[in-house]
């Protein structure tokens, strides 16, 4: 029988322990979903559970101040065009001429 390699650092003694995958080289602990979910890649939904895509067009869904700033980016402001990145801020855009990193938390896609 196959076992599959740690997610982590794909070490080959991965084994499984009742309902998750361990691995003793790391010590990286996961659950047989889990895999399958980050072979295909990272999946980003919005608020309402939609999945966005790289060029999607999304509207704000509450008024997000902006960090280091007195400025605030209104709710309804339509984002053309994002761009799903890595990290806690996964959505990079263009507002009004800025570079801004938004949460996929506070948007709907259109």
């Amino acid at each position: 029988m196959s076992f599959p390699p740690c997610p982590q650092c794909a070490s080959e003694l991965a084994y499984n322990d009742g309902i998750q995958w361990v691995c003793p080289e790391c010590g990286h602990e996961w659950l047989e979903g889990e895999q399958a979910q980050s072979e295909e890649g990272r999946v980003v939904k919005d608020s309402n559970g939609t999945v966005l895509q790289d060029g999607d067009s999304v509207t704000l869904i509450k008024d997000l101040k902006i960090k280091g700033s007195s400025q605030v980016i209104k709710q309804g402001t339509k984002v053309k065009n994002i761009r799903i990145v890595e990290g806690d801020h996964d959505i990079a855009c263009k507002i009004e001429g800025s570079n801004m990193m938004l949460k996929s938390e506070f948007l709907k896609k259109i």
